[in-house]
């Protein structure tokens, strides 16, 4: 039998509701960087847009789309070797083919960005709906991964925090809009690819920095305060 000493529902269960919230955060914070292609990502997706605009300045149009996807089937190789999962490596490989084949087809440089423009056009409507709908999406996402049962809306310093974040959000995704958006009509080829590289990575963990923030907010007044 167990004794009062021995009895393992108070303290082992503190310690059990403790950690798992701290893992909990550390795999968020990494996964929010992770699941945008994480910092190595963000690199070599800098490099292709800077390889392609380099290239599209002095060579013809066919020549710098051939140099652009030769450059991410090298770095598609490269991250292999390096040991990435077979996944992430090819993320960039394909996004290049896919912007050089449109870029073939409407026979249009300033194409080879259009699919970063439309997506930051839905992850501006996404974020923005959420937030006006009351269920900010970084809320949502804190909610799944901690079990998806905590009523953080009703929390309004939660809910407030994942409005800042959602928002925060929301305006890289608008701003890279509104400006690649404002560019392409322009017909600015080297503009956009500044603003590519200007946009992407800076503004991209500012975002998540926010997240972040809002995350460990949110754990430290649901889960941390009622173990």
């Amino acid at each position: 039998m167990l004794t009062d000493e021995e009895e393992p529902s108070a303290t082992p269960g503190r310690h059990r509701g403790s950690a798992r919230p701290d893992d909990a955060e550390q795999a968020t914070s990494s996964t929010i960087l992770n699941q945008t292609g994480g910092i190595a990502g963000f690199a070599y997706s800098t490099v292709l847009v800077i390889v392609f605009v380099t290239a599209n300045a002095f060579l013809p149009l066919p020549v710098a789309i051939g140099v652009a996807v030769a450059t991410g089937l090298a770095l598609f190789i490269f991250r292999l070797l390096r040991g990435e999962r077979f996944v992430s490596a090819i993320g960039s490989l394909l996004g290049v083919a896919v912007a050089a084949g449109i870029v073939l087809w409407t026979g249009s440089a300033r194409d080879f960005f259009v699919i970063g423009i439309w997506a930051s056009l839905a992850g501006f409507v996404v974020t923005l709906a959420s937030v006006l709908a009351r269920r900010p999406l970084t809320g949502v996402v804190w909610n799944v991964v901690h079990g998806g049962t905590h009523a953080w809306r009703s929390d309004r310093s939660v809910r407030v925090a994942h409005d800042v974040a959602t928002l925060a959000a929301a305006s890289v995704f608008g701003s890279r809009f509104a400006i690649q958006q404002w560019l392409y009509l322009t017909d600015s080829t080297g503009g956009l690819g500044i603003a590519r590289v200007v946009m992407g990575t800076p503004l991209t963990v500012l975002a998540a920095l926010v997240s972040v923030w809002a995350f460990r907010r949110s754990t430290g007044r649901l889960i941390r305060t009622n173990p």
